[in-house]
């Protein structure tokens, strides 16, 4: 890993403010020939001085500021937005969803990251979705943070349809800069099978819709058509042109089924910039789904070709394979900047690494060790040969810099803590890693640190961000967890007794036995809550090394439904991750699981106070 006194370079020195366009590649590429350069990791001059110091040479690079945002242009043609659709898209990745105040905790983080628009949800969806939306609005879409005072686009999804339009409009009208983004499926093979609606039905359709968000009073509006990548060229010609005459304001062509190549999607970009009439009165905006696993790279294929807002997501997550990588994209960008015709964003990358753990643990969706730019063997070099190298040079195996996403070696620089220290080290510690929490959080979250501290003789980062997760972070509690002990071994049947303690305080114990300490747990957990439940996923990680180390367990759960036939239809498709974090495996497990039953009781209580709730709680978007 990079130390600070030996930063590989990952980006041009070209500054984009004054960049002249390269010589494009010729026939389908969307990206320009390589030309002779400097090298980027100052190679160059070691070379020259072989007695110089080895150290990476990070050339000045002076991004202009972010341009001020008017809906529907982009003052800079250099500034590329980021529209961030974690909270949205991503959440819809089976068994992610989160609850309200993690989708605020996420939100403020992608603030603080500098994302230009939060899409944060389909407030049609739900009621709590909705309150999830409007509460983003009202805090994050009103407060400026950085030192630029940034505040982003609050957006909501929609289909076009009123009611839809209405939720959105309704959840997102708090924000200072407000968003409606509705859409409507565009190819063949989806208005033939999916809407059963002519082509003429479907702009008719998308024209009044986008004519109606405006009419609200909405002065940001996006539209997409659902399955661009497979729709016919000159019908989408033709559905952006009358969108754009109704008032759209961002024109969002995604690749829902994850099907073109990068040569393809921007192609497809530059024809639409070059053959929609009135283009030049909105922004081109790209959605790539990871199907193939080329959702980035088709991202920066439609960049490259003239698209100024890109949609993505932290690690990836969505639908299916997922969408393009908001980490990857945003580095790819500032890496290769000079061959992108000196395209920027307003990203502060200082914030990536986290932003990824922030959604790790609220999604419940683990990054793979490989993944790029943020997963654990990113910046990991166990070859002989790479290390020999990297203790020569770490340019030789490290185009960027750690520090260039705000990866340190745990405590290298800062606090070391352990049973001794004091509330004031521990709230400079969690400053440190990122987190704001009130007082009351703060008294609980000391509590249980206290508790590891006395057990540990260092408690690390990890281990902070496992306990603030699994102590604050956690849906409404409908049930804590007071008590839990197990017994198990070769002599006898694994029992357990539980103790839970329900919202008005009082208590209630289950015991049961079980193939093992777990089993037995959940079975008494049950006994005592008695919702029918599918535990689909289960997996445990050790934080640290180490035999004192806090065990994370993670729980995938569904309602089970077979014998109930009132139970509605979205139950069954609905998924529930939970979290929890302990030294004791088997109190760990409980944490998790009860983390899961909290987010299944809350979605089944606001679907019994919605008098529209069979309407609601299967929405799904696929866009």
């Amino acid at each position: 890993m990079a130390s600070a006194s030996a930063k590989p370079y990952c980006c041009s020195s070209l500054n984009p403010a004054s960049s002249t366009p390269l010589a494009r590649r010729a026939s389908l590429s969307p990206f320009p020939a390589a030309k002779p350069r400097r090298f980027s990791y100052g190679l160059a001059a070691v070379a020259a001085n072989p007695r110089a110091p080895r150290a990476a040479v990070r050339a000045s690079l002076a991004a202009p500021r972010r341009p001020e945002y008017v809906p529907n242009r982009i003052d800079d043609p250099n500034y590329v937005r980021i529209f961030d659709t974690t909270l949205r898209d991503g959440e819809q990745s089976p068994g992610a969803t989160m609850t309200s105040t993690e989708k605020l905790v996420v939100a403020r983080q992608l603030a603080r990251l500098g994302v230009d628009i939060i899409e944060a949800g389909f407030p049609a969806s739900s009621p709590d979705d909705l309150d999830a939306v409007r509460s983003i609005a009202i805090e994050v879409g009103n407060t400026p943070v950085g030192e630029e005072g940034h505040v982003p686009v609050i957006c909501g999804l929609s289909r076009c349809n009123k009611r839809d339009i209405d939720a959105a409009w309704e959840a997102v009208r708090h924000a200072r800069k407000p968003r409606i983004h509705t859409f409507i499926a565009t190819s063949e093979i989806h208005m033939q099978h999916k809407l059963r609606k002519t082509p003429e039905q479907v702009v008719a359709i998308a024209k009044e819709m986008v004519a109606y968000a405006r009419s609200l009073g909405c002065p940001d509006v996006e539209f997409s058509p659902e399955d661009a990548g497979r729709s016919n060229r000159e019908f989408l010609y033709h559905i952006l042109e009358e969108v754009i005459q109704a008032g759209a304001t961002t024109l969002n062509i995604p690749d829902t089924v994850g099907y073109t190549l990068p040569h393809e999607f921007g192609k497809l970009i530059a024809d639409i910039k070059a053959n929609t009439p009135g283009i030049e009165n909105a922004i081109i905006s790209t959605h790539c789904q990871n199907d193939l696993g080329l959702a980035s790279a088709n991202t920066l294929a439609g960049a490259y070709a003239g698209a100024r807002q890109l949609e993505v997501t932290i690690n990836g997550i969505g639908e299916r394979a997922g969408n393009a990588s908001l980490e990857e994209v945003v580095m790819a960008i500032k890496c290769r900047r000079e061959l992108l015709d000196g395209l920027y964003t307003g990203i502060n990358t200082q914030h990536i690494t986290m932003s990824s753990k922030m959604v790790q643990e609220h999604s419940g969706l683990i990054v793979q060790p490989h993944k790029a730019i943020v997963g654990a063997n990113a910046f990991a070099h166990e070859s002989g040969i790479h290390q020999d190298g990297m203790l020569k040079f770490k340019g030789t195996y490290e185009i960027i810099s750690p520090d260039d996403i705000g990866l340190t070696r745990s405590n290298e620089f800062g606090i070391v803590l352990g049973k001794l220290s004091g509330r004031h080290a521990v709230r400079t510690k969690l400053v440190e890693l990122g987190y704001e929490i009130n007082d009351k959080e703060f008294e609980d979250f000391f509590k249980r640190y206290k508790e590891v501290a006395e057990k540990k003789k260092r408690v690390t980062d990890e281990d902070i961000e496992a306990l603030l997760s699994d102590e604050i972070f956690q849906p409404k509690v409908i049930w804590s967890l007071g008590d839990v002990q197990a017994t198990c071994g070769t002599l006898g049947l694994s029992t357990a007794t539980v103790k839970l303690i329900a919202l008005d305080g009082e208590e209630k114990i289950g015991c049961s036995v079980g193939t093992g300490p777990v089993d037995a747990a959940y079975k008494a957990v049950d006994q005592i809550i008695q919702i029918p439940t599918i535990l689909r996923e289960y997996s445990m990680t050790s934080v640290t090394e180490g035999i004192d180390a806090i065990a994370t367990t993670r729980v995938l759960i569904t309602r089970d439904v077979s014998g109930d036939e009132h139970t509605t239809s979205g139950y069954s498709n609905r998924s529930f991750s939970g979290s929890g974090a302990a030294m004791d495996v088997v109190v760990s497990s409980v944490r998790a699981y009860l983390s899961a039953l909290n987010k299944m009781s809350s979605f089944i209580g606001a679907i019994n106070a919605s008098s529209e709730a069979p309407e609601t709680i299967s929405v799904q978007s696929s866009e």
